[in-house]
């Protein structure tokens, strides 16, 4: 798979995870959206482990911030 944006794949997984969701798929069809989610999970991943380490190089330029595992619980008692 080509260089896709982050979104774009995004929009792409939706669409997918709607259609088998839907049923309305014979099941060899299922399978090729189910193998393109697959590898679009991937991507994405790929994509959002890439910006994680910038985040954490500019983190640790900046010598200001201490890096920790992000925690949503303590986000939303702030």
């Amino acid at each position: 798979m080509s260089e896709i944006k982050f979104e774009e794949a995004l929009k792409k997984l939706e669409k997918i995870v709607s259609d088998l969701e839907s049923g309305k798929f014979p099941l060899e069809e299922s399978l090729k959206k189910y193998e393109e989610g697959v590898r679009l999970v991937s991507s994405c991943s790929k994509i959002l482990e890439t910006a994680q380490k910038k985040v954490e190089v500019l983190a640790k330029k900046e010598g200001a911030f201490e890096l920790k595992a992000f925690d949503e619980e303590e986000l939303e008692e702030k």
